[in-house]
C-alpha cells in the first residue's frame, strides 16, 4: 500500500511505525473472509480492510470523524486477519495506534466517556472489582434471569503448593481471574509442583495493561506495565526460568512489553527480557510432556466429553494452536468438533461490556458451535472467555488446566 504520511505524525515512532505496517498490505481481501464483524455486519468498513483504509486516511492528514471511531470501535482485536494475512500485516498494532489517534481528535460524549471511566478505574483494580463482584454474586439469586446468567457463580479458592523445587516460575495473578475463579493458577501450581517445578506470585504485579491500553489510555497501559515488570524484575534477575501466564489474554500484552516499552530508556532492556522468558501455560506444559504424559490418568467418574475453545489471544494473538488438545486427550478427555473455531466468542477484554448488542450475537454463534458435538463440559484458556461463555452455555465451561490438573491428581 503505498502512503503519504501527514507531517504531524510521519516523524514521531507511532508514524513511522504506522507507515512500515500500511505498507505491507497488499489490499487482497483475505482477512475480510475470517473477520467476525464483517460477517456479521457485510460493511467493508466494519472489516480489517476498510478498517485500514480508515486508518490509512487519518494518517494522511484526511478528516476523522465519530464514523471513523464507530468503525474502530467495533473491531474486536481478534486477530483473526493476521491469521489469515499472507502479508505479515501487524493488523492489531496499526489499530491500537488509529484508535489512540481517533480518541485525540474526536473524543468521545459524557455518557460513553463515563462508561469507559468507570471500566478503566474498576475492572483492573481487585480491591474495586472482588467487592463488586462478591455484592452481585450474594444477589444473584434474586436478580432477573437476563441479569443473574451474567454474574459468574462464586467460586473457592484451592490449595497452592508451598516453593519447595529448585526450578522456580511466575505467574501472574491478574486483576479479575482472582476474584471469578480463584481455582486456576492454583491448579497450575500443583500440576507444575508436581513435576518438580514451584510456582511463585509476585504480590506487586497486578493487570497486565491490556484493558487501559486497549481503551486508548495508553499511558496509563504501559504503567501497569512498568508496575509488573518492577515487582518481576528480582525474581528475573534469581533466575526465574518463566513467567506464565494462564489468561491468554495478558499473555499476548506481556510478550508485547518489549515492543511497547523500546523507547523506553529505563525499561526497554528490562521489558524485552520480560517478553522473552514469558510463556502461556500451553507452552510450559507442552514442553514438560516427558515427565507429565506418565502421570495423567483417565477415570470414568470424570466428564469425559470436552469441547475446547482456543481464545483469539492463544490461536491469533500468540500464534498458538494445538497445544493443550493432545494433553487433554492424554488425560482422557474426548474432544469434541468445534465448527469455526477461527471466531471469536465476542468477549474480547472490554468488548462485551462496550459493544453488547454484537458481542451477544457473536456469543450466541460460538455457544451454538460449541456445544453441537454434545460435550459435558466446555474448556478454555481465557479467564474473559470462560466468564463470557458461562453466561450463556447450557453445560459447566471451565479452565482447561483445572481438568488437566484433576486427571493428574487422580492419577497419584
Amino acid at each position: 500500500m503505498r502512503t503519504n504520511l501527514a507531517d504531524w505524525i510521519k516523524q514521531t515512532p507511532a508514524g513511522r511505525e504506522a507507515n512500515a505496517i500500511l505498507r505491507t498490505c497488499v489490499h487482497c481481501g483475505f482477512c475480510t473472509a475470517t473477520c467476525p464483524t464483517y460477517q456479521l455486519l457485510g460493511d467493508e468498513l466494519d472489516g480489517p480492510r476498510g478498517r485500514i483504509y480508515l486508518m490509512k486516511e487519518l494518517l494522511e492528514g484526511g478528516q476523522v470523524s465519530r464514523k471513523t471511531q464507530l468503525h474502530l470501535d467495533r473491531c474486536l482485536t481478534c486477530r483473526a486477519c493476521e491469521t489469515t494475512c499472507p502479508s505479515g500485516v501487524r493488523y492489531g498494532r496499526l489499530v491500537d495506534i488509529g484508535r489512540d489517534l481517533v480518541e485525540k481528535q474526536v473524543g468521545r460524549g459524557f455518557g460513553e466517556a463515563l462508561q469507559r471511566a468507570v471500566v478503566k478505574a474498576v475492572v483492573p483494580r481487585p480491591a474495586l472489582f472482588n467487592p463488586l463482584l462478591r455484592l452481585g454474586q450474594l444477589a444473584r439469586p434474586l436478580l432477573p434471569q437476563a441479569l443473574a446468567c451474567k454474574v459468574p457463580p462464586r467460586v473457592d479458592p484451592t490449595p497452592w503448593p508451598a516453593p519447595r523445587h529448585a526450578r522456580r516460575m511466575l505467574v501472574l495473578q491478574g486483576c479479575v481471574q482472582p476474584g471469578i475463579a480463584p481455582s486456576i493458577n492454583p491448579a497450575l501450581a500443583r500440576l507444575l509442583d508436581g513435576i518438580g517445578v514451584s510456582l511463585l506470585s509476585a504480590p506487586e504485579a497486578g493487570c497486565c495493561g491490556a484493558v487501559a491500553f486497549h481503551l486508548s489510555a495508553q499511558e496509563e497501559g504501559l504503567d501497569y506495565m512498568r508496575r509488573n515488570i518492577d515487582a518481576w524484575w528480582p525474581y528475573v534477575e534469581q533466575g526465574v526460568e518463566a513467567i506464565v501466564m494462564s489468561a491468554s489474554g495478558c499473555g499476548t500484552l506481556v510478550k508485547d512489553y518489549g515492543h511497547l516499552l523500546q523507547h523506553d530508556p529505563g525499561y526497554a532492556e528490562k521489558a524485552r527480557r520480560v517478553s522473552g522468558i514469558t510463556k502461556d501455560a500451553t507452552e510450559i506444559l507442552a514442553a514438560e510432556t516427558t515427565a507429565l504424559l506418565p502421570r495423567l490418568r483417565a477415570r470414568t467418574s470424570r466428564p469425559s466429553r470436552v469441547a475446547f475453545h482456543s481464545p483469539c489471544s492463544l490461536q491469533h494473538g500468540q500464534q498458538l494452536r494445538g497445544l493443550a488438545e493432545p494433553l487433554l486427550a492424554a488425560a482422557g478427555y474426548q474432544l469434541t468438533p468445534v465448527p469455526d473455531a477461527h471466531l471469536c466468542c465476542g468477549s474480547a477484554g472490554t468488548y462485551s461490556i462496550l459493544q453488547p448488542r454484537l458481542s451477544r450475537k457473536l456469543l450466541a454463534n460460538k455457544v451454538q458451535a460449541l456445544e453441537s458435538g454434545a460435550p459435558q463440559v466446555i474448556a478454555t484458556a481465557n479467564i474473559g472467555c470462560l466468564a463470557h461463555i458461562q453466561s450463556s452455555a447450557g453445560v459447566p465451561v471451565r479452565h482447561w488446566l483445572e481438568l488437566l490438573e484433576e486427571a493428574f491428581q487422580e492419577g497419584n
